[in-house]
């Protein structure tokens, strides 16, 4: 069976195994070998990163055509407004076309873990949180389109994509997951046009939850 794991990444770490630069990345936290990330998050956001180790289901949950809806809290400079929530659902103008809300409206400050580092916030500029959902994952797309409507970004938090979301997760841990039905299916169907299974080498170990801590006291 494919593997799906489900990890909140941190601020400040690669969607990537290795880094030249010595920067932290999914290695430092991540035990296993043979998964790959469906979709990346920026460095400098946080939240829901889905890896697997099947070639064609990753295909499935990243790839553009399949308009997979992903959830982000943000927390936005200036008190956000509704006027500004109504033009991010009409689409605004960005420099690789016109991108648009499938949601956008304001949200109460959700109950976050503390970021590292903290964010810098203007004493004299109030903050308000923006729950926002879109279909796409183009390079810096909630920033940019946050930024467009006159609220630049200050803490971006993926929640969800699709069915998965980050509710029992804590930050550095992830978690293996069944795969629903209908993608398993899509994903087996003769139909399917995506890329088949990769072959990965790893012990391909299955451990629930781990951590980087836990991670080095079992070596």
């Amino acid at each position: 069976m494919p593997t799906l794991l489900l990890f909140n990444k941190p601020y400040d770490v690669l969607s990537q195994f290795s880094d030249e630069s010595g920067r932290e990345t999914l290695a430092d936290y991540i035990e296993l070998r043979d998964v790959y990330p469906a979709g990346r998050l920026d460095r400098d956001s946080e939240g829901l990163l889905l890896l697997t180790d099947d070639g064609r289901l990753q295909h499935l949950i990243s790839h553009p055509r399949h308009k997979m809806e992903k959830t982000y809290w943000v927390q936005v400079e200036g008190d956000i407004s509704e006027a500004a929530c109504k033009k991010l659902i009409q689409g605004v103008e960005l420099n690789d076309g016109a991108a648009l809300a499938l949601l956008a409206e304001p949200m109460a400050e959700p109950e976050l873990w503390e970021r590292v580092p903290p964010v810098r916030f203007r004493q004299s500029i109030p903050t308000s949180w923006l729950r926002l959902v879109i279909d796409e994952g183009r390079n810096r797309q909630v920033r940019r389109m946050t930024a467009a409507v006159g609220f630049p970004t200050l803490r971006l938090v993926r929640y969800s994509m699709g069915p998965w979301n980050l509710l029992g997760i804590e930050p550095g841990h992830y978690k293996e997951v069944e795969i629903p039905d209908f993608l398993q299916q899509m994903a087996n169907s003769e139909q399917w046009q995506g890329p088949k299974n990769r072959q990965h080498k790893g012990k391909g170990s299955r451990a629930r939850v781990r951590t980087k801590k836990s991670a080095s006291r079992s070596k």
